[in-house]
This record gives C-alpha cells, sequence and structure tokens, in this order.
C-alpha cells in the first residue's frame, strides 16, 4: 500500500502518525523527510501529491504529523517551532533505524523553515528544499494578528486559521521571535533548493530572496509561476516533484549503478500509487505511470488503459516495419502509426443492438517516409499485419486470474 501508515515516538513520549511513501520498485534512490505547513497535517493535499510524485520519481518521502496536529499525540497548544524542528529531528532518528538515514529535507511554508533549522543539526543531510518558506518564521503571525492582544494578555486564544479551532499559546509566539533564519542560513553548508510563486499572497515571494541571498552556493531558485500559497492545483505539485527529482541527481549522492526493478520474477508489475486511479508500470528496466482522464476521475498523470494497448501495438508495427525494411535495405527513413479504437457492431449479428454483439475495432493508420515504390510501401502495409503484438490481438487469448499468496 501506498502509502505505508507508521507511527513513531518523539522524544518527549508522543506518538506521531506518519505516512511512508516507497516507490513502486521499493529500492529507493534515497530517503526524504517532509515538513509540513502551519496547522496542516500529512493529508494535506499538496503533501500528499508532492510525496506521490516523488515516489513516482524514486525517492522514498516521509510525512508526518507534528505534535498535536492530524493523528498525532500531543496538545498543539503546548507545542512550538522548536518542538517541530526536534520532531524533524526525531523522524530522521526513526527513519535511520528503520530505514535509511534521510538524505533530504523538504519543508512548505513554516515547514520549510523548519527544514532549515533542522538541516543545520542533521550532519547527513546533503539537500534541502522550501516550498513557499518564510524568511522569518515570525511571519505566521499575521494568520492570528486580530489575537495578538488576547495572547499576549492571557498568555494563549482559541483562533481561526483555514476554518479550523487552534489554540495559540504566548509561547508559541516568542519561541517563533526568537528563531530569526538570517542568524545562521550563511553558515548552511547543505544544497539548497528554494521554489515559491510570484503571485503568493501568504508568503511574498521577497521571502525567498532573502533566504536566497542569506546562503551560500550550490543554491537554487525555481518560480512557481501562478501557483497559489497552498499548492492547490495538482499539476503545480507533480511539476514540484519532478524538479526535485531532477534537481537532486545533481545534488544528492546516490549508488549511480543502475537498479533493476523488482517485479518478483514477473515480466511486469503494477500497483496503483496515489489518491484514484494513477497507476504505475514498471518492467524490470522501466517505469511509466497509467491514469484515467480528469472526466472519469483520474488525475490524467499517464495514458489511460486503452492509449497503453494501443501504443503496444503502434509500437510493434513501427518496429517491425523497421526490421523489414533493413533486412531488405530499403530506404525507410520513418513510420509514424496513429491509432484509434472504439466499439462497432458484428455486421453479422442478429441483434445488432445488444450491446454484447459489439466488438472492438482498432484502426490503425500507417504513415510511410522513405525513397520507396508502389509495390514496397504495399509488401510494408501487409507487413504491418505481422507485427508480433497485431497476431497477439488476433489470436484467442487466454487470461489466467488468481490471487497472490
Amino acid at each position: 500500500m501506498n502509502p505505508k501508515r507508521l507511527t513513531f515516538k518523539n522524544r518527549n513520549g508522543f506518538e506521531l502518525a506518519a505516512h511512508l511513501y516507497i516507490p513502486a520498485n521499493q529500492k529507493p534512490k534515497f530517503f526524504a523527510l517532509f515538513a509540513h505547513c502551519f496547522t496542516c497535517s500529512k493529508n494535506f493535499s499538496a503533501v500528499t501529491r508532492i510525496c506521490t510524485a516523488l515516489s513516482q520519481n524514486g525517492i522514498a518521502a516521509l510525512s508526518f504529523d507534528f505534535t498535536g496536529l492530524g493523528m498525532s499525540e500531543g496538545e498543539f497548544s503546548e507545542s512550538s517551532f522548536t518542538s517541530n524542528i526536534s520532531d524533524l529531528l526525531d523522524a530522521s532518528a526513526f527513519l535511520e533505524k528503520e530505514y535509511a538515514t534521510p538524505k533530504m529535507l523538504i519543508g512548505h511554508s513554516l515547514g520549510g523553515a523548519a527544514v532549515l533549522y533542522a538541516a543545520a543539526e542533521m550532519k547527513d543531510i546533503e539537500a534541502v528544499v522550501t516550498i513557499a518558506a518564510p524568511a522569518f518564521p515570525g511571519h505566521v503571525r499575521h494568520l492570528f494578528k486580530e489575537s495578538i492582544d488576547e495572547i499576549e494578555k492571557s498568555g494563549s486564544a482559541e483562533v481561526n486559521i483555514g476554518g479550523r479551532p487552534f489554540r495559540i499559546s504566548k509561547s508559541f509566539i516568542d519561541d517563533l521571535e526568537q528563531k530569526p533564519l538570517s542568524s545562521f542560513l550563511n553558515k548552511l553548508r547543505k544544497s539548497l533548493l528554494i521554489m515559491h510563486s510570484p503571485q503568493d499572497e501568504i508568503v511574498e515571494v521577497s521571502n525567498a530572496a532573502e533566504i536566497y541571498n542569506a546562503t551560500h552556493h550550490p543554491k537554487s531558485f525555481i518560480s512557481l509561476d501562478g501557483a497559489t500559497h497552498l499548492i492547490s492545483n495538482p499539476q503545480d505539485s507533480e511539476y514540484i516533484a519532478e524538479v526535485i527529482g531532477s534537481w537532486s541527481k545533481r545534488y544528492v549522492l546516490v549508488d549511480v549503478e543502475k537498479q533493476v526493478n523488482d517485479t518478483r520474477g514477473n515480466q511486469v508489475f503494477v500497483r496503483l500509487s496515489g489518491e484514484k486511479y494513477t497507476t504505475e508500470v514498471m518492467t524490470p528496466n522501466h517505469h511509466l505511470i497509467a491514469d484515467e482522464p480528469i472526466d472519469l476521475g483520474g488525475a490524467d498523470l499517464g495514458p489511460n488503459p486503452y492509449d497503453l494497448l494501443m501504443a503496444s501495438l503502434g509500437s510493434c508495427t513501427a518496429m517491425t516495419l523497421r526490421m523489414y525494411a533493413e533486412r531488405k535495405k530499403w530506404p525507410l527513413e520513418q513510420v509514424s502509426v496513429f491509432l484509434n479504437h472504439e466499439k462497432v457492431h458484428l455486421s453479422d449479428s442478429a441483434h445488432p443492438e445488444d450491446k454484447s454483439a459489439k466488438v472492438s475495432q482498432f484502426t490503425r493508420i500507417i504513415e510511410i517516409e522513405g525513397d520507396l515504390d508502389a509495390e514496397q510501401r504495399h509488401r510494408l502495409l501487409e507487413i504491418s499485419n505481422k507485427c508480433p503484438v497485431h497476431r497477439t490481438l488476433q489470436e484467442e487469448i487466454i487470461i489466467q486470474t488468481m490471487l497472490a499468496k
């Protein structure tokens, strides 16, 4: 199951709830820790989407609920920014003990500020990624500015953030105020990726500039143009994960030896991976994504199953024609195959209106380029009907299905 549901205890004895997103081949390039935004949780849509996409890019990601949030034990009112940092350190220790030492920290919003602090205490962390992070943790005060006077006077107050009530203590605010990032960022010696939207209305993009200017190279900035602070568009989450995956190839040391995907002794391995129908497809040496379109409830992250079936027929057709032309030493330059699928009535059916009287029809349009005469082109058309996938689809097929033991 992706994600895998876990729990671990922090240094204060509270049990924290976590999700571990593992690549389908069970062989991560490396492990990353994800810190969610202020008052969010591991189940926040941006967190789940980014972590899912990271696992699809070969990176294992652990996200968890900070003390007092989501399914984790403890009282949020008794937590602090400092406790968030210590929770990250405890999550790292848990990963190191049970799986592998994490090599990357990723933080969204206030979680971005938290990973910058935590990274300074983690010698094995090689790279840090911030998403819409404030340059000053106390920036979150604006979310409950109308209650500041009451908090200062009474020591705490219940505030509404994102439609949910939270009790904010004066000690929480004081702790935020005592954590200026500028005081230690110039000492940070980790590869840094800063991601921020110029249109962010919660944490202005100038915060990204402050973090960037205060740190040493190697550092990179990626503009999330058009994205909201909470990364509400699923496509932005996918983009963030893809960029992190590509960027990490330069800044996170991994075993460069090509790993063979674990298909458990089978030719193909398929599993669901995501909130709905997103599916990972693996062969021993390759990895691709299948999905359903958005109007059918999917995320449209890859071709649907019928598109993949047509892709098999089309690619096999093109390869077969290339192989035949090479054997014949014909000047074939290019083969393009266009395919469509539909259900059509059997022409000799006694009850054409009956759904069972319909069959699948694949229409294959082949475009051939090269200095070929009419006879050669006609022969290639005949050969296209002899490609292995074509012949497989036309012969009687037996599909045996059983439950795994």
